[in-house]
């Protein structure tokens, strides 16, 4: 029997009446009440477009009330919200769509001056079939259109303008949202959770991150991804404000965090450098008592050194979108070498951890380096949507996530993230599969083959590509560049693309391998040059 307080539609009423705001969105406050009410209308509008329990709703939207009130309609009618990433294009976007089988979606056409709809216009027209309905959000009074890319349309506000669905549909078991990765093939994999662990996750981190009655939290990374979606709902647990804007901006940040007495933020290495660079002040943000942060690039190794010396004390953390984001953190009064490393104790009393010898299968003692293996009732995901054969052969037979992290575990239950174990690449904040680079480089005319790695640059790890070509081909890198550019998110264009007559490799038992590691040295090398 699923408890009804299990369900976010209870957790979020459960907090209906609490005084003081649930959002600051853009110096606007947002009471519980006004979200609560405002997720109940859009679960009526949503359920009049036909949205039903296991229906897939897709938000292709930015850091607004807007994508929580949509997620929580959602989870209300027993439906699951698809994140999508505001920075993908076309293909992108037709992939997320098709194999999710999303009914409805949603989108702001001009966010930040981009034609969304355009975008969506540039979609396999097979790959939106099954969608039915395009639910159009504005803020400045533009009437949505009847139909975008033929299909039927109605405005965001005419959707949230009804009655309020006061019952919905939803079983705590009820898979809520997912979140999209990568892995070792050019497709992402989609990552579905349930309603009682979101609760329980977000519980255990409102309550391991010390989220108290004096807390408010800053929203730096977007909700369309599992590291801002278990900040928010952190602070929402906690019954905290949410300071949030559509989009990342470090000098309107740094004032929101003076402004709106910030306590709580969790943001990338080089958001912390983007704050710091803000304020001539010796001690910029003296109201802040905690800072977990995450280390995507290698230009910005020394943050937690340089953010010390200004007053704020960083905290490293670790989560994965299989876990969930905020999984572990490390004690912030710590010695800085050990408070500045990925990972830490877990949030939830329930986690447990280890590290697998990833040759023998042996189970390794504290302090020895292996994959990383995590049992987390409370957080794990329901598994892969639509893949049950990568669900299978991510878990043990015992229940544990097999993580694909190096790692090793302390006997006082932290753990260390050490590096990724395959070769997937940090690029933008977010992790990128090589392959899914690769196969759209390949689609281009005149390429046979390519490989890309990455390259650690000032602005973070930038992607570089090297391709062969087919007989009696010229490499027109503009072109090329332009072409994925058209088809993927900017920051997994590469910075360059260079032609070889092959790939250097390494002959083995079973298969020749490409030795990325000689790639990488080349691509240093010709980007000096």
């Amino acid at each position: 029997m699923n408890a009804p307080h299990h369900t976010l539609q209870h957790f979020l009423a459960e907090r209906a009446s609490y005084p003081g705001p649930a959002l600051v969105d853009r110096g606007r406050p947002v009471g519980f009440h006004e979200l609560t009410q405002e997720g109940r209308r859009v679960a009526h509008g949503l359920e009049r477009l036909g949205v039903g329990p296991g229906d897939r709703v897709a938000l292709w939207l930015p850091n607004l009330p807007a994508w929580l009130a949509s997620f929580f309609a959602c989870a209300q009618l027993g439906a699951i919200a698809v994140s999508v990433n505001t920075r993908f294009r076309s293909q992108e976007v037709a992939d997320i769509v098709a194999r999710s089988g999303a009914r409805v979606l949603v989108l702001w056409p001009r966010f930040q001056g981009i034609d969304f709809a355009s975008i969506l216009a540039q979609c396999d027209p097979a790959a939106l079939e099954r969608l039915e309905s395009i639910v159009v959000y504005s803020e400045d009074g533009t009437p949505a259109p009847q139909a975008v890319v033929g299909k039927p349309a109605v405005g965001y506000e005419a959707l949230a303008s009804g009655a309020a669905l006061l019952q919905g549909a939803a079983a705590s078991s009820a898979g809520c949202v997912i979140f999209t990765t990568s892995g070792t093939t050019s497709a992402p994999k989609f990552v579905l959770h349930d309603q009682r662990r979101v609760i329980a996750h977000a519980l255990s981190v409102a309550r391991a991150f010390g989220l108290d009655a004096g807390s408010s939290m800053l929203l730096a990374p977007p909700l369309c991804g599992v590291y801002g979606f278990c900040s928010a709902m952190a602070a929402l647990a906690a019954g905290r404000p949410l300071v949030m804007r559509p989009a990342w901006d470090a000098a309107q940040a740094a004032q929101d965090i003076l402004a709106h007495r910030v306590t709580h933020a969790n943001a990338t290495d080089e958001a912390v450098a983007q704050l710091l660079a803000q304020s001539p002040a010796q001690e910029p943000f003296p109201g802040v008592r905690f800072f977990g942060y995450a280390a995507f690039s290698p230009a910005h190794a020394d943050i937690a050194q340089r953010a010390q010396a200004r007053g704020l004390r960083l905290v490293g953390l670790y989560g994965i979108s299989e876990i969930q984001a905020l999984f572990a953190r490390q004690d912030e009064n710590a010695p800085l070498e050990q408070r500045a490393t990925a990972g830490g104790k877990p949030v939830s009393a329930a986690a447990r951890v280890r590290a697998r010898d990833p040759g023998s299968g042996r189970i390794l003692a504290h302090g020895e380096a292996g994959e990383l293996e995590f049992d987390a009732p409370e957080s794990r995901m329901v598994g892969y949507f639509g893949d049950p054969d990568a669900t299978a052969r991510a878990l043990s037979e015992d229940g544990y996530y097999r993580s694909g992290d190096l790692g090793r575990t302390h006997p006082d239950g932290r753990f260390t993230f050490l590096a990724r174990m395959g070769d997937a690449l940090r690029l933008g904040g977010f992790l990128v599969s090589p392959p899914e680079i690769e196969a759209v480089v390949q689609a281009f005319p005149g390429i046979s083959a390519c490989q890309v790695v990455g390259v650690p640059r000032a602005e973070g790890l930038r992607p570089v590509a090297f391709v062969v070509l087919e007989p009696g081909a010229a490499l027109n890198e503009p072109a090329l560049l332009a072409h994925v550019a058209r088809n993927l998110a900017a920051y997994k264009v590469p910075l360059r693309a260079f032609g070889l007559e092959s790939f250097p490799v390494t002959p083995g038992a079973n298969a020749t391998k490409i030795q990325k590691s000689k790639l990488r040295e080349l691509a240093e090398s010709l980007l000096r040059a």
